[in-house]
């Protein structure tokens, strides 16, 4: 039975609390949980009583989850998305790194489906074959920490960042090779940069997937719009994802309708239930 999520990152502006009751009560089965500065940061003085509270949240709410590392400026308030697994300073590096472990052990503590995490975009003065390097080694180090925490990795390819392409992730996972290093398939991302039909990619990588995005685009444009707006065939993605069984959480990620949170969660919703099928909605 497929199962739909949400991505805290659309409720930014609502505490996690509220988010996840209404991402429930809406009918949602999961929820993508983003780290951020307001939510369940791992520097934060009070995370294991943010964590415990978490938990029983996700209990009363029978909300899966999987864990998100994607916040914008969380490590840098100075910088998007920095640092990253390629940056040059090895010390900023390891902050990342630093930060991945830790939230492997959120992870693990919430009983996550999966930690999600991507490349980021390779500095100017940093060689391709240093960024493989840097990338392989840390995603070894994490899947390592991975197999003793019970959490799948999920990786994520995504437009403009160094891993941005599935042949690039499966260029990675070799490099890894792990049994616990799988993918977070952006729907979205997939329909910019593969040459393949988004179904064929789902059957292609279908033992992979660990984790799934889902949002329209147009193409060329690397922009989530809502559902309709863009030019993706849903009908063919979820007919795909039916054929193989999909158990991976299939979450909404639309983090710039924050403003519009809940009416855009109730609309997603209503959109996607169409193409349920027979299964029982939400």
């Amino acid at each position: 039975m497929l199962r739909l999520g949400y991505n805290t990152n659309g409720f930014n502006c609502h505490s996690l609390e509220s988010a996840l009751e209404i991402i429930s009560d809406l009918g949602y089965r999961g929820v993508a949980i983003t780290l951020d500065n307001y939510i369940l940061n791992p520097a934060a003085s009070d995370l294991q009583r943010q964590l415990d509270r978490t938990q029983a949240l996700l209990k009363k709410h029978s909300l899966a989850c999987v864990i998100e590392t994607g916040a914008r400026f969380l490590l840098d308030p100075w910088r998007k998305h920095s640092p990253t697994l390629i940056s040059a300073d090895p010390a900023a590096r390891q902050i990342r790194l630093d930060f991945l472990v830790r939230a492997l052990d959120i992870a693990a503590h919430l009983a996550a489906e999966a930690l999600s995490f991507w490349s980021g975009t390779k500095p100017d003065d940093v060689r391709d074959a240093q960024a493989w390097h840097w990338l392989a080694a840390g995603c070894r180090v994490l899947a390592e920490h991975a197999g003793r925490q019970g959490v799948p990795l999920a990786f994520e390819p995504e437009p403009g960042m160094f891993v941005s392409t599935l042949a690039h992730y499966r260029q990675l996972k070799q490099a890894v090779g792990s049994e616990w290093f799988g993918l977070t398939l952006d729907i979205g991302h997939a329909h910019l940069t593969e040459a393949i039909s988004i179904g064929e990619c789902i059957r292609k990588y279908r033992q992979d997937i660990r984790n799934i995005h889902l949002e329209d685009m147009q193409k060329p444009f690397h922009q989530h719009l809502f559902f309709g707006e863009g030019d993706i065939d849903f009908a063919g993605v979820f007919k795909t994802l039916t054929d193989i069984n999909c158990r991976a959480l299939i979450n909404v990620e639309l983090s710039r309708h924050s403003h519009i949170a809940v009416a855009t969660a109730r609309e997603s919703l209503n959109f996607l239930r169409k193409f349920l099928g027979d299964q029982p909605t939400p």
